[in-house]
């Protein structure tokens, strides 16, 4: 029987999802049609965007539908970059060393295409933005900033960003905020109006949403510039909007936010934890303590001496679902960058694994796994020998 232990990468959809989807995919007309066909499809596609607003703290006009959370990073990213750049030249973008491949990619496009100079500020051991060296980059030539892109939870190790604490001293300086919650929605409660972020991304396929469907959540005072031009049928996006997707979507957040807190997640990645420190030498948990500064569906380990990759294949042989690191850098032969900002000794960083549990996850999936996991590891430590 195989055992899914990867779902932040993605999460199986649930049966009330699936069938609002495929509900939605029948039905036929254009949203942006005024014949009745196209008003219904606007009905649910306007539907589906109130209840991602709701689920997050915002309103729905500040509700961008894109096609997942790589456009709407790209679109924070670029988008206010450019927009921040059009009356004034604001060249630095400021960003955390641990950041997921969509934001570092996005900054690094603007740095090689746009001359944006990049400050990269540290983390901590445990994955947590370093505030004091935030705070010591926004101080120096605030006015020359155009924004600050962070992850509101680190999709490899976990970790639980200060977010609020982070759009309050950039917004000290007049600086705008993109915050990635890509791997915090679904986990912990998003309120975007409480924590003031300018921008937040969010995923439908991390919290059991269809694949290409995603959201940027655009305060109202925030503008961006546009990606993809030909229509403008929302707030810096064009492109016909994909009603079926947002009614997905919007069932998929509205379930999410209903099982907050994840106690019972919680209470099995815990034990988890436990089984796997106590049947394995030389294994470390990375990222912040298990609790509030963690999300509660991430176990994240390091095995000394062991292949992280050669550690996967032996436990997909066993029939177990896990992962190294981010899906997005999977089959990419490389040491996690987070591990690495992290401090990690390269030696231990290769042999990395990403446990990850969701809603359909069970007692006899962590039983499975920790059955498992001892073997695979003393393969992995020989192969890497």
């Amino acid at each position: 029987m195989a055992v899914y232990l990867d779902h932040a990468a993605t999460s199986p959809m649930p049966d009330e999802v699936l069938a609002a989807y495929t509900h939605a995919l029948r039905l036929v007309g254009n949203p942006s049609s005024i014949h009745s066909a196209g008003q219904a499809a606007r009905e649910l596609l306007e539907s589906g965007r109130e209840a991602v607003a709701r689920a997050v703290g915002a309103d729905p006009v500040e509700v961008v539908l894109t096609s997942g959370g790589t456009e709407s990073v790209n679109l924070a990213v670029k988008g206010m970059f450019w927009h921040r750049n059009a009356g004034a030249r604001r060249p630095r973008v400021i960003a955390p060393l641990g950041e997921h491949h969509a934001s570092l990619d996005a900054v690094q496009w603007l740095e090689r295409h746009e001359g944006a100079r990049v400050d990269w500020i540290e983390l901590d051991g445990e994955g947590r933005i370093r505030l004091d060296a935030l705070a010591a980059s926004l101080a120096t030539d605030p006015d020359e900033v155009a924004l600050v892109t962070a992850l509101w939870a680190n999709n490899e190790v976990g970790t639980v960003q200060p977010v609020a604490e982070l759009v309050a001293l950039a917004h000290r300086y007049g600086v705008p905020v993109h915050l990635d919650a890509v791997a915090a929605f679904g986990q912990v409660p998003i309120d975007v109006h409480a924590v003031g972020a300018d921008a937040v991304s969010l995923s439908a396929h991390k919290v059991g949403g269809p694949v290409g469907v995603g959201a940027l959540v655009l305060a109202r005072a925030a503008s961006v510039e546009p990606l993809l031009h030909g229509g403008d049928q929302q707030r810096g996006r064009s492109g016909t909007q994909d009603a079926a997707g947002a009614a997905a979507f919007g069932v998929a957040a509205r379930r999410a936010v209903a099982s907050l807190p994840l106690t019972r997640v919680a209470a099995l990645r815990d034990r988890l934890v436990a089984g796997v420190l106590a049947r394995v030498d030389g294994a470390v948990l990375r990222g912040a303590p298990l609790g509030a500064g963690r999300v509660p569906g991430n176990a994240h380990f390091t095995f000394a001496g062991a292949d992280g990759d050669a550690l996967l294949y032996l436990l997909d042989a066993s029939g177990i679902s896990a992962s190294t690191g981010s899906a997005c850098q999977a089959g990419v032969p490389e040491l996690s960058h987070v591990l690495l900002a992290m401090g990690v000794p390269e030696a231990e960083a290769r042999g990395a694994l990403r446990v990850t549990l969701g809603h359909d996850s069970t007692d006899a999936d962590v039983d499975a796994f920790l059955a498992a996991l001892p073997p695979a590891v003393a393969g992995a430590r020989a192969a890497a020998s």
